[in-house]
């Protein structure tokens, strides 16, 4: 009789145990379901905040045309910079940043000479060996022929990789395909957390090989001969007060520097744009980006050329 007993207690007790388990595997299953539902939820609307900034940034790009040379129309209602300077709007339960650029601000890895981009590269901190690879190859990638520059790649080099492949020897499509050039490593393109990548200054949507001061960063406005960081900086300063008509209007250059310059320079935008955004829950440092670019055509109309969610 007693050893029945303990057998009933044990099977008792292996039960509750039992259930014991399934009750907390339920429990832990569903605060994951929670959790994941609560995460899905905000990834979501700081998704649509996103997306919002992104239309934000395409009616201030048709704002800003039709009121050329303006920079605030009424109080509360200034038109925003095309030079990449952040805006922040604030909305009910978050906010978004959104930045501008026009594309005639960057250079044109498919137009602009080889001397800019040399310059910038260097600028940007890159060690002058793998400058001149990167810009030998970038120009052997996209030339008709097979002759390589002195540091430079054609598909005789790219033939003997692990993955072989033959160079395009026609113009860039996007950025993304610097990567198959000789010496652009993912770092170099996309940059780290210590330092920018290249591709925040590159573009292949200008259209000119000038570069346009009134929408160029620091960074590629050095690039151009003759501009030291100090005219760099007074560019900057003055377009922030009224767009820059031509380039003899800016201070600081030497008059004997001028033919330096001009080839180089234009004062008008490409109708291409570059518009960021990122979307903000309140309180949340992490948030969701989205990049598109536009070309703007006529006075109403425009067309995506890009768009990319997650950046």
């Amino acid at each position: 009789m007693g050893n029945k007993k303990g057998i009933a207690l044990v099977m008792v007790l292996w039960v509750l145990a039992i259930m014991m388990v399934i009750v907390l595997s339920f429990s832990f299953a569903v605060r994951v379901e929670t959790h994941s539902t609560l995460s899905f939820k905000e990834d979501a609307e700081k998704r649509f905040l996103a997306e919002a900034g992104i239309e934000r940034g395409i009616m201030e790009v048709f704002y800003r045309n039709a009121n050329k040379g303006q920079r605030t129309i009424l109080e509360g209602m200034e038109v925003w910079n095309i030079d990449g300077k952040p805006y922040r709007v604030q909305t009910d339960n978050g906010f978004y940043t959104v930045s501008i650029t026009d594309e005639s601000g960057k250079v044109d890895i498919n137009i602009t000479p080889d001397v800019i981009l040399r310059n910038l590269l260097i600028n940007l901190g890159l060690e002058l060996e793998n400058v001149d690879t990167i810009v030998d190859s970038i120009m052997d990638w996209k030339d008709p022929d097979e002759l390589h520059r002195l540091h430079g790649a054609e598909s005789d080099y790219y033939m003997l990789l692990p993955n072989p492949y033959k160079v395009k020897n026609a113009n860039f499509d996007t950025l993304e395909e610097l990567l198959l050039v000789k010496g652009v490593t993912p770092g170099i393109l996309h940059g780290t957390k210590e330092k920018k990548g290249i591709m925040n200054f590159l573009t292949v949507n200008s259209g000119t090989g000038a570069i346009n001061i009134n929408a160029a960063s620091r960074e590629v406005l050095m690039a151009v001969p003759g501009i030291t960081p100090e005219v760099a900086d007074e560019i900057i300063t003055q377009r922030q007060i009224k767009e820059i008509s031509y380039f003899q209007e800016i201070k600081g250059i030497p008059e004997e520097n001028y033919p330096l310059v001009e080839p180089y320079v234009t004062t008008e935008g490409a109708h291409t744009f570059a518009i960021e955004s990122v979307g903000y829950k309140s309180n949340k440092k992490a948030g969701y980006g989205i990049k598109a670019i536009i070309v703007v055509i006529g006075n109403d109309k425009y067309n995506y050329l890009y768009y990319k969610r997650g950046t």
